[in-house]
């Protein structure tokens, strides 16, 4: 994570948001629920950007209104300075939705092939990037299967790789690295902080906060269509009031003689422990081992890298 430079900071926010409200209504027009309440807050350019919340909460609204999916009953949202239902503003965005809504009988290839097609794009930049994105979330090897045969694991790897086919400036993930096993939330992971570093933003919406904790420059949480926390994650999780040193293996009595300097003068005895590694470099360092040892994968495949034309490594770019 970095925080935003003096001249992303300048820049105009990539969304902005003021007064956002809406109430869903029954049949007859009665106010039923009040999902978003006056909701106020911008993205800025280059920043993963991580909206939190409880179910209900009013993150899944906000990120359709967002997208020009839901009409607001209140407030005013610009996406790139204009309505999201604008049409040139859409074609500047990438959604990965909750639920991977993917045709079972087309492959991944004739998958990304439509979607690319929906953008006009040609067809030599639509078929290399469908090249790149396969190969990018480890699925070149499945590329002729038919996606309906897929776990959700693999449907949500082509469900990102059709959220990047029109290279877009502004990627909206809804809860990307659900059905993911942990290689894959890693690799998702990497892929989001790589696009942050060419200049693409990331609004993220996600139960699993050590994922929003590993990617994101700032968060807001939500309770009941309100925000009730919001900033740098850094900034919000920090405890002030302690400090941990962390030194090489020193001999016992240098140990204990430090421990007495530090409980005489803060009156307490610190806590002495050795560092671990978390599970989730300890389940890679494991399945790597086991991948340089193993033959062709049945599900998915090693990922390779992010695709070249995200980079703008890829001549003639279509859009």
């Amino acid at each position: 994570m970095s925080a935003p430079s003096a001249v992303e900071s300048a820049a105009p926010a990539v969304v902005e948001i003021r007064g956002l409200t809406k109430i869903f209504r029954d049949f007859w027009r009665r106010p039923k629920v009040r999902a978003v309440d006056g909701l106020d807050l911008e993205v800025r350019p280059g920043e993963i950007f991580g909206l939190l919340g409880p179910n209900g909460s009013g993150k899944t609204t906000t990120l359709k209104i967002m997208l020009g999916l839901l009409f607001p009953s209140g407030g005013e949202v610009r996406v790139f300075g204009r309505p999201p239902h604008d049409i040139a503003t859409k074609r500047r965005i990438g959604y990965l939705p909750e639920e991977s809504a993917l045709y079972g009988y087309l492959t991944p290839r004739e998958t990304l092939d439509f979607y690319g097609r929906l953008f006009a794009l040609p067809a030599a930049p639509r078929r290399e990037r469908a090249g790149q994105l396969l190969r990018m979330v480890g699925l070149a090897h499945a590329a002729e299967r038919p996606v309906g045969e897929f776990s959700k694991g693999m449907s949500r790897r082509i469900g990102l790789a059709q959220a990047l086919i029109n290279d877009p400036e502004l990627v909206v993930l809804d809860e990307p690295t659900a059905g993911l096993d942990p290689i894959g939330c890693r690799q998702i992971k990497d892929l989001m902080l790589a696009l942050a570093r060419r200049g693409k933003t990331i609004v993220l919406s996600s139960h699993l906060l050590a994922d929003v904790e590993d990617v994101c420059d700032r968060i807001v949480i939500l309770y009941n269509g309100r925000i009730r926390a919001q900033g740098g994650v850094t900034d919000l999780l920090e405890k002030k009031d302690l400090t941990r040193i962390t030194v090489p293996a020193v001999p016992a009595e240098t140990l204990r003689a430090v421990i007495g300097m530090l409980r005489e003068s803060t009156g307490r005895a610190p806590e002495v422990e050795h560092p671990t590694m978390d599970l989730e470099h300890f389940f890679l360092q494991v399945v790597e081992e086991a991948h340089r040892s193993s033959q062709a994968p049945s599900g998915v495949g090693r990922a390779d890298g992010t695709a070249r034309y995200l980079d703008g490594r890829e001549a003639g770019r279509g859009n």
